[in-house]
């Protein structure tokens, strides 16, 4: 494959920075989750505390955050993997995103419920 094939037009550059955002983000993600879960070894008093602010709306839109990374991260590498893999990858790498596009959308509006909800009934009640 000719070099820079992957990546052609806007497209593929803002699918190359997202891919690279996004898997920074699951990182730091989870080194914060092995601190706080190395927590309850030292002090499980204080890992109770940790814990019980995860229960507050602003964690679960950030959770939310979470699964649209990592949500993401897996289609857009299925993606890239096909790009590089399938020899007519490169010639409908433009389709195969916009598809990720598309399916991560429907994911993503599939997900506001199961993630956000309990945040909607601590706000607006039941």
């Amino acid at each position: 494959m000719p070099a820079g094939t992957l990546y052609r037009g806007r497209e593929g550059m803002w699918s190359w920075v997202a891919h690279r955002v996004t898997g920074v983000l699951i990182f730091f993600f989870l080194f914060v989750h092995v601190l706080d879960t190395a927590l309850v070894r030292v002090s499980p008093e204080d890992y109770d505390k940790v814990v019980s602010t995860y229960k507050t709306p602003i964690v679960s839109l950030l959770e939310y955050g979470l699964v649209a990374a990592i949500l993401f991260h897996a289609l857009n590498g299925l993606r890239i993997i096909a790009v590089d893999y399938w020899t007519k990858g490169p010639r409908y790498q433009k389709q195969m995103f916009w598809t990720v596009m598309g399916l991560w959308i429907v994911l993503m509006l599939g997900a506001i419920y199961p993630v956000l909800g309990h945040a909607a009934r601590v706000l607006f009640g039941s």
